[in-house]
C-alpha cells in the first residue's frame, strides 16, 4: 500500500514519466530484514519479463566488496548467486531492462545475524546535501505559512469584524503554504531516494522506491502529503464559498501533520528516544510554525489590508506569542539535554554548533518579541499612523529572523546528534 501511494505521488510530480515499465513485486531476502543464515541466492520477482545487463545485481558489504555472481533470468524473476557472506550488513543494488526498454533500478538492505541498516544508510549513499537542506527549509516554510495563516484567522482574529478581502487573502496564503508543502515534500522524498539509489535523474524516474516508502520517513511523507492535499482542499472550499468554518479542520489537521517529522526524525529513532522526545519535537515544530507563520501573515497582509484591526490583532498576537515562545523554549531545552551528552558538545560537535546558531537566532527573536510586548504594546493606544507603520516594519523584521530559524532547523534535522555514552555493564555479584 505504501509503495503504491509513493508511486502515485511521484507520478503526479512527474506525469511524463508514467509508463508500463516493469515493477518489482518482491525480493529474497526481503527489504530491511535480518536473516540468520546467509542467502545463497538473491531473487527479484517482477510483474513482467525483463532482461539483465552485466552487473545487474550487486551484493555489497560495508566497504563496497561485491559478493554477487552473474545474474540470470528465470521467467519473470532475476536470480543471482551469492558468495558466502559473513556476519554483517549488506546492500543489494540491481537494475534490469523492462519490455518498454526503460532501465528500472533499485536498492535495499539486509543483515546477516545483525539488524539491517536503513536504506538511507545503504552503501554508496552520500548523506544530506545542500539541496536537501534547502528543500527541507522550503518544506518548513510552507508548513509554517499554512499553519500560521490559519492560526492567525482562527485564534488572533476570532470574533473580530474581518473584511472579506482580508479573509480571502489569508485563505490564499494558507493555500499557498499547503501547496508549497506538497511540492517541497515530494522534492524532499525524491532527493533522499535519489541519494539512496545513486542514480542519475533520468534513470531515477524509473527506480523502485519501495524500500524508501517503507522507512519511517517514507511513511511520514505519504501521510503528510495526502494530509496536506486535504488541507488544501478545505482551504479552497473556504475561499470559494467564503465560509471560515472550513478553516477549523484544516488548521487542526495541518498542526497535527507536522508530527510526521517528529515520528520519523532523530527524536524517534536515535538511542534515548521515547514518546516524550517525539511529543517534545512535535510541540517544538508546531509552536514555532504557528508563531513564525502567524507573525509573517500579520505583518504582510493584516498590517496593510486592515489598518482598523492593527491594535486588537497586535495585543492578541502578543499574548499568543508569549505562550508559543515558551513552548518552543521548553521543548527545545528538553531535547537539547536529551541529545547532547555533555555541555561541551555544544561547541565541539557539529550538531551542537548548528544548535548554538539556532539558539542565538531564537534568543534574538525572543528579545525582539519582548520589545514588542513590553515597550510597543503599552504605546499602542496613543500611537499615530506613522507609529503603527513602523511597527509593521518591525514585525516584518522579526518574521525574517523566524525564517532564518527555520533554515537552521532544516539543517539541524539532517545533522547527526553526538553518540550517547555506552553504559558500563553492572559488575557481577560474587556468590559466597
Amino acid at each position: 500500500m505504501s509503495r503504491a501511494l509513493a508511486v502515485a505521488l511521484l507520478a503526479l510530480a512527474f506525469p511524463a514519466a508514467a509508463s508500463a515499465h516493469a515493477t518489482l513485486r518482491s525480493t529474497t531476502p526481503h527489504f530491511g530484514t535480518e536473516v540468520q543464515r546467509a542467502p545463497a541466492l538473491i531473487r527479484l520477482r517482477f510483474d513482467q519479463h525483463v532482461k539483465v545487463l552485466p552487473g545487474s545485481v550487486q551484493v555489497l558489504n560495508g566497504v563496497g566488496r561485491n559478493f554477487a555472481r552473474a545474474a540470470r533470468v528465470e521467467g519473470t524473476q532475476v536470480v543471482a548467486g551469492v558468495a558466502p557472506l559473513k556476519l554483517g550488513t549488506y546492500t543489494v543494488r540491481w537494475q534490469a531492462v523492462s519490455a518498454d526498454s526503460h532501465v528500472v533500478s533499485g536498492v535495499w538492505t539486509f543483515g546477516v545475524r545483525v539488524p539491517a541498516p536503513s536504506v538511507n544508510a545503504a552503501y554508496g549513499a552520500g548523506g544530506p546535501t545542500v539541496a536537501e537542506h534547502v528543500v527541507r527549509w522550503i518544506w518548513f516554510l510552507g508548513m509554517a505559512l499554512a499553519i500560521g495563516a490559519l492560526g492567525l484567522r482562527l485564534l488572533v482574529l476570532r470574533g473580530l469584524e474581518v473584511p472579506r478581502e482580508l479573509d480571502r487573502k489569508i485563505a490564499v496564503a494558507a493555500g499557498l503554504g499547503a501547496a508549497v508543502t506538497l511540492q517541497a515534500g515530494i522534492a524532499a522524498f525524491s532527493l533522499r531516494a535519489e541519494d539512496a539509489l545513486q542514480l542519475p535523474f533520468n534513470r531515477f524516474l524509473y527506480g523502485d522506491l519501495s524500500p524508501m516508502a517503507a522507512t519511517r520517513f517514507g511513511t511520514a511523507f505519504i501521510a503528510m502529503t495526502l494530509g496536506f492535499a486535504l488541507v488544501l482542499t478545505l482551504v479552497y472550499l473556504a475561499w470559494l464559498l467564503d465560509r471560515v468554518v472550513f478553516l477549523g479542520p484544516a488548521f487542526v489537521l495541518a498542526l497535527g501533520l507536522v508530527g510526521g517529522l517528529s515520528l520519523s526524525g532523530h527524536d524517534a529513532v536515535d538511542p534515548g528516544s521515547s514518546w516524550l522526545t517525539e511529543l517534545a519535537d512535535w510541540v517544538h515544530i508546531g509552536a514555532a510554525s504557528l508563531w513564525i507563520g502567524a507573525l509573517a501573515t500579520m505583518a504582510a497582509l493584516l498590517w496593510t489590508g486592515a489598518p482598523q484591526l492593527r491594535r486588537a490583532a497586535f495585543v492578541r498576537f502578543s499574548k499568543l506569542a508569549t505562550v508559543l515562545v515558551g513552548a518552543v523554549l521548553a521543548a527545545g531545552i528538553y531535547l537539547s539535554v536529551v541529545r547532547l551528552p555533555h555541555l561541551h558538545d555544544l561547541w565541539s560537535e557539529g550538531y551542537g554548533q548548528v544548535l548554538l546558531v539556532k539558539i542565538s537566532l531564537v534568543c534574538l527573536a525572543l528579545a525582539w518579541g519582548a520589545f514588542h510586548h513590553f515597550v510597543v504594546r503599552p504605546s499602542l493606544a496613543s500611537g499615530d499612523a506613522g507609529f503603527l507603520t513602523r511597527i509593521g516594519r518591525s514585525l516584518l523584521g522579526e518574521s525574517l529572523v523566524g525564517v532564518a530559524v527555520l533554515l537552521v532547523a532544516a539543517v539541524l534535522v539532517d545533522s547527526k546528534p553526538p553518540a550517547q555514552p555506552v553504559k558500563a555493564p553492572a559488575p557481577a555479584v560474587a556468590l559466597r
